[in-house]
């Protein structure tokens, strides 16, 4: 029988030439190697999982981590990938996500995935591997080195809250300390500390781990600035409630439900904030911007009040910030956690610095039994557009062409997951078309990029959701372009033990920039999948398969509801390739750059 590459041994390699043999020294009296304290102090702050990949840098804290069982290490086949696991995983959980990285080439790899955390206010601790401290100037192996030494970190200076590079193995507990405290505070986000790998391994006295962060009181709105804006409210003559992803990662929904109620107030949101109140909700109108729904761009360009929540009012979700589409210069109250946003894209009458959470209960409590302008007809508007809208889609809900139209692939997605199972977009249609069309029941259950609309997100960031939360349905809504390019992760999914399920919406394309290109100069170049003019396929259920997950090619319209059920119930990885029309998601805001194009020769 011939051996498998996993039977074979790993053999160390033989030296060559004289060699000196190492004679391990044992830490001195009262002094324990720091890689180990380090992973102990993890232990201690509730750190139940570090996503990343091995490197020469960071064999100690490997060594550590391995003999820890309370902390467990996933390594990815992409240092981007950890990135976006461990981002998942803090979306999905509440907590810190982690990543551990080697130096250089680990470091930038990681980068995409840090600053799509960064962007979208998750808070991430990265700990990254360095030279040795006493090669400093001497630019040894994989060093970043061309105009700076030993200063690799200043990469992620532009995008996270803090960069710690530590020095001295003293100064190691307080920089791990701060980053987690960072991480957390304020608006939250990414915190890096740089270690040479010397540090790692050097010893430390023991006890030296025992600062914990602080417990955060969350920010509260004062007594003034309440009752200031409930009055604004009350007397408005056409109000607009406008929720951001705050209000999501706050777990601020129901207070912001109970403040609606109170002012009979209709609610808009933003990409982050969908699902800030049920879909069916009289007085939700749903997503603004480019990809928004018609009625809520309308009613917030004709609003006389908005207050803003928890949103920092971007681009996408503002039609550019052009007034004729969803922003008319509005008489506006914003609250949000970071100081920096208040103001930044529009004249802000009031600006309030505080937690979503803490803010929406106030108000909602002071709401309470208020008199307000009657605003008659207006629910009954809402849900006139809003069933307008939809109309326009009904009959591809149960489409049975063959390639599925999306609309098809989104009702036979709500039918098999549970109202409480998470869904984990990339970009193109598959978060556009849900941010728009799909009903998400529970609050918290629908993932995407935002921020920097990261392709590639979606298939690793659901390997952290479904370890954060084992026992609901994690599933990726992908396209091919996404999947494509990383399917190692289905072989991290498969040896972390996690079940997902991507279903792959395939249109042989960079769907969403083919349709721009088509729409603006007439072909869709660079955009296709093509070999030799032909369209190119690829089986991507074959490549599961491969891996060892299990792999489903649908062949119809009707094997797809079917398909997803026994995804769910298998308790295994598995890819669901779906051929998908390339059709457009309808857009009725506006995006500056379809003014920029022009066509030449």
């Amino acid at each position: 029988m011939v051996p498998t590459i996993t039977d074979a041994p790993i053999v160390p390699a033989k030296p060559y030439g004289h060699v000196l043999t190492k004679v391990p020294v044992a830490p001195k009296e009262g002094y324990r190697i720091a890689a180990y304290q380090l992973v102990d102090y993890l232990e201690l702050l509730g750190v139940e999982v570090v996503f990343g990949l091995c490197g020469h840098t960071v064999i100690a804290v490997l060594d550590a981590l391995g003999k820890n069982p309370k902390v467990k290490f996933i390594t990815t086949r992409h240092e981007q990938t950890a990135a976006h696991a461990a981002d998942g995983y803090a979306r999905a959980s509440g907590k810190v996500g982690v990543v551990l990285s080697h130096l250089g080439p680990g470091l930038t790899n990681a980068a995409t995935g840090v600053a799509n955390a960064a962007l979208d206010s998750v808070p991430m601790v990265v700990i990254a591997g360095d030279v040795p401290s006493y090669y400093y100037g001497k630019h040894p192996h994989q060093e970043i080195n061309l105009h700076a030494d030993a200063d690799q970190s200043q990469i992620y200076r532009p995008f996270c809250k803090r960069v710690y590079r530590v020095d001295r193995v003293e100064d190691l507990p307080r920089a791990i300390e701060r980053a987690f405290y960072l991480a957390q505070s304020g608006r939250p986000g990414p915190v890096l500390v740089d270690v040479p790998m010397d540090i790692f391994s050097a010893d430390l006295k023991e006890g030296s781990f025992s600062k914990t962060p602080p417990k955060l009181s969350k920010q509260a709105i004062d007594p003034d600035s309440v009752e200031y804006i409930i009055n604004a409210l009350a007397t408005a003559e056409r109000p607009v409630l406008y929720a951001g992803g705050g209000v999501i990662s706050a777990k601020a929904t129901k207070e912001l439900q109970a403040l609606a109620e109170s002012l009979e107030l209709p609610v808009a949101h933003t990409l982050m904030g969908k699902a800030c109140m049920p879909e069916k909700h009289p007085l939700l109108m749903g997503q603004t911007g480019f990809w928004g729904i018609p009625v809520s761009n309308e009613m917030c360009r004709e609003a006389d009040l908005i207050l803003a929540v928890g949103t920092r009012l971007a681009e996408a979700n503002s039609s550019s910030w052009e007034p004729d589409f969803t922003f008319d210069n509005p008489r506006l109250i914003h609250i949000d956690i970071d100081i920096p946003e208040i103001g930044r894209n529009y004249q802000t009458e009031l600006g309030v610095i505080a937690d979503a959470k803490v803010a929406l209960a106030e108000l909602a409590r002071a709401a309470q039994g208020r008199k307000h302008v009657e605003r008659p007809g207006m629910r009954e508007k809402i849900a006139k557009a809003r069933k307008e809208f939809s109309d326009l889609w009904a009959d591809e809900w149960t489409s049975e062409q063959f390639p599925l139209r999306p609309e098809r692939i989104l009702a036979e997605l709500r039918k098999a997951v549970p109202d409480d199972g998470f869904i984990v977009t990339d970009v193109g249609w598959n978060k556009n078309g849900v941010a728009q069309q799909f009903d998400f029941p529970v609050p918290g259950t629908f993932i995407t990029p935002s921020g920097l609309a990261t392709m590639g997100f979606g298939p690793a960031a659901v390997l952290g959701v479904k370890y954060a939360q084992p026992h609901r349905v994690a599933l990726a809504l992908i396209g091919d372009g996404a999947f494509s390019s990383n399917p190692g992760i289905v072989a991290t999914a498969m040896e972390a033990g996690l079940a997902c399920i991507w279903l792959v919406m395939d249109n042989s394309a960079f769907g969403t920039i083919a349709g721009l290109e088509k729409m603006h100069y007439g072909w869709s170049f660079g955009c296709l999948f093509e070999c030799n003019g032909k369209t190119y396929n690829v089986d991507y259920a074959a490549i599961a398969r491969a891996y060892g997950a299990r792999g489903v090619a649908i062949k119809s319209a009707a094997e797809l509801g079917p398909a997803l059920e026994e995804a769910i119930a298998s308790g295994m990885p598995t890819v669901i390739q779906v051929p998908m029309e390339n059709a457009p998601t309808p857009t009725p805001g506006h995006w500056n750059i379809n003014d920029i194009y022009r066509n030449g020769e």
